[in-house]
């Protein structure tokens, strides 16, 4: 292995060392606008960036987080004492990462099925944002599940935009966060859940190989396997966290260093929780499981902070908390403790 891969190969594990985790800060500026508004936040590029500093300049937080993945906007960005976020990050030794690719649109003659965009003029976007100091970079894939979906042809579909993703990022030095999101949304149970992130897994980890895409140099971020958010069907932390395993298990090569799981639609106890339950006793696992978390990290601190600069305290006391949570949960240590011992003035 050449110095280049033994470099992206020492920040996939860096990223996964002690127990730690990664910020998804990548939301784009239509996402965070919806978050915003639903609390009466103006979105503009100054109110944007002062969230993101509140998480970027939380004290303590390095502790339990090991990367943040960037938006376009935020990676050019500077804290209100003039230093980018990049810098400001890297010296509180948390690597800078990015979002790379351009959002979902719909599959042509699919109903009902996306397909992310962004490969054009990648190669060249990567290569700047490499230059700037970012270390990894992420994709995003979505597969909805339905009554007839999802098809393969999304699957492959998707699959291929990933890899072809991955293939080029490794080419640029970056390490890629492959992430085939498996949605939360609709009524399906847990064997339906893990029956499309079985499928998909599959293709996506063909497609890498048919790339050649060195699997000791990126990371997978892939949904839990949970039931839809509006299934009737009751089960348990510890049938999520089996079914989850036996999942990656059966599809993600033991070469593959840690798998980042994505907290989707999950509260975030409930993501705490079901992190906690895949780490606990003694598995013997060839991958690390540790978290991605955007939601889970960030919707308690938008709430608590609500625009307003004298929440900021409080905000980034919610941050670190949420955090030490995520991170106790990769260890297979979390506990209700430690939320109630949160909640004591």
């Amino acid at each position: 292995m050449n110095t280049l891969y033994q470099q992206m190969e020492k920040t996939a594990r860096d990223l996964i060392a002690n127990d730690k985790g990664i910020l998804a800060a990548d939301e784009s500026r239509h996402t965070i606008t919806s978050r915003f508004n639903a609390l009466g936040i103006e979105s503009t590029e100054q109110t944007r960036r002062a969230f993101r500093e509140i998480l970027f300049t939380a004290p303590g937080i390095e502790q339990y987080i090991s990367g943040v993945i960037l938006f376009d906007e935020t990676i050019r960005q500077s804290d209100s004492d003039g230093t980018p976020f990049i810098k400001l990050l890297k010296n509180r030794g948390i690597i800078p990462g990015i979002k790379v690719d351009n959002g979902t649109k719909p599959l042509s003659f699919y109903p009902g099925e996306k397909i992310t965009e962004g490969l054009d003029m990648l190669r060249e976007r990567l290569k700047e944002y490499a230059g700037m100091g970012a270390r990894f970079a992420k994709w995003r894939a979505v597969i909805e599940i339905g009554s007839d979906i999802p098809s393969i042809e999304c699957i492959e579909a998707n699959a291929h935009a990933l890899a072809r993703f991955a293939a080029l990022s490794q080419e640029s030095g970056l390490v890629p966060i492959v992430e085939p999101e498996v949605l939360m949304d609709g009524s399906h149970d847990l064997s339906r859940c893990e029956e499309a992130t079985q499928m998909t897994l599959r293709s996506v980890f063909g497609q890498l190989y048919k790339y050649r895409v060195t699997t000791e140099c990126m990371l997978l971020k892939p949904n839990m396997v949970v039931p839809g958010l509006q299934s009737s069907s009751s089960v348990t932390t510890a049938q999520i966290a089996e079914a989850t395993i036996m999942c990656m298990k059966r599809m993600v090569p033991s070469s593959v260093p840690g798998i980042v799981f994505l907290s989707g639609g999950q509260k975030p106890e409930e993501a705490a929780e079901n992190l906690n339950a895949m780490n606990a006793g003694k598995r013997i696992l060839p991958w690390k499981m540790s978290f991605s978390f955007s939601r889970a990290l960030q919707k308690p601190v938008i709430d608590a902070w609500k625009g307003n600069e004298q929440n900021t305290r409080k905000a980034q006391a919610i941050f670190l908390h949420r955090a030490r949570c995520a991170g106790a949960a990769s260890r297979g240590v979390y506990s209700d403790l430690m939320e109630k011992e949160a909640e004591r003035p």
